[in-house]
């Protein structure tokens, strides 16, 4: 890279602004459908969906979160009685979590939003070239932690 190089040359800068992006459209549309989640709130919900009783740590773990504060996440959506937590019968240090019934209905109600905001992201590119981008968001984050 030579010095003279611009913002919008720089990857780590367009990502950021893309990812600006993203949470702009993401908040306004679940906002404007009545609804108080955040993204990270979502993945989490939407994973325990999928994988239900993980511990926070695997959670964190599978949604890409840090661990260290996974833990707020964790207690904003127990207190919206979203999740529950629940202790592990082998470790007392952990808990379980699980979606709980208005977690489910929620997550049931935004996922369609969800869904349709996905092509927002993209917008001006081709199906194709959306195709291609996430192949390729896909391979850089591959081998990530």
């Amino acid at each position: 890279m030579t010095d003279d190089i611009t913002l919008t040359e720089m990857p780590g800068h367009l990502i950021r602004r893309l990812n600006q992006q993203s949470a702009f459209i993401f908040q306004d549309r679940i906002k404007q459908a009545g609804h108080d989640v955040t993204s990270v709130q979502f993945a989490a919900m939407d994973t325990l969906r999928n994988f239900p009783g993980l511990d926070q740590a695997s959670l964190a773990k599978r949604i890409k979160y840090d661990r260290a504060t996974i833990g707020g996440v964790v207690k904003r959506l127990e207190q919206k009685n979203l999740i529950r937590r629940v202790p592990d019968e082998t470790d007392r240090r952990a808990f379980r979590l699980w979606l709980s019934s208005d977690g489910a209905a929620l997550l049931a109600a935004i996922r369609p939003i969800v869904g349709a905001l996905q092509a927002d992201i993209l917008q001006g590119l081709t199906e194709e070239e959306k195709a291609i981008f996430l192949k390729l968001m896909t391979r850089t984050l591959r081998d990530q932690h």
